[in-house]
């Protein structure tokens, strides 16, 4: 995952956390960087959405190849669905509050995945559905795979 360098005078990200660290395990909260303590921690969830988002236009970007693709499945596209699926299960383990915005971005994301999937396989654009075609419950089974 990406992160911003904190503004800290301190130079060296990974000293900073672990002095943010050393600071709140020993209770010294005056000593906290509290300002770009708040802006590391905003950034970090902004990250778990951004994973999800990303994660989720590729799994549909290769569910539409495979619907769309005249040639049969190739198991690289089958393996990149399962690959996707496995890291958004990932993503949900470490962060559950996510699982309620799962159709809210897969809707947000499909233009770009059929975008994608259509410049990968030289279909037009319009053979596309234009709206998310896919279910929360479609997009997370793992033996769901499009015809």
């Amino acid at each position: 995952m990406e992160h911003t360098t904190p503004v800290a005078a301190d130079p060296d990200y990974l000293l900073w956390i672990e002095r943010q660290c050393a600071f709140l395990r020993n209770k010294q909260f005056d000593e906290l960087d509290l300002e770009t303590l708040a802006e590391e921690l905003d950034a970090m969830g902004g990250n778990e959405r951004r994973e999800l988002q990303s994660r989720l236009e590729t799994l549909m970007m290769n569910l539409l190849k495979c619907q769309f693709q005249p040639e049969p499945k190739s198991r690289a596209w089958l393996g990149a669905v399962r690959e996707q699926r496995s890291e958004i299960g990932r993503i949900l383990e470490q962060s559950p509050s996510l699982d309620g915005v799962i159709a809210e971005y897969a809707d947000h994301v499909y233009k770009a995945a059929f975008e994608r999937a259509g410049a990968e396989t030289g279909i037009p654009r319009a053979a596309f559905p234009q709206a998310n075609p896919y279910t929360k419950e479609q997009l997370l089974d793992p033996d769901f795979v499009p015809t």
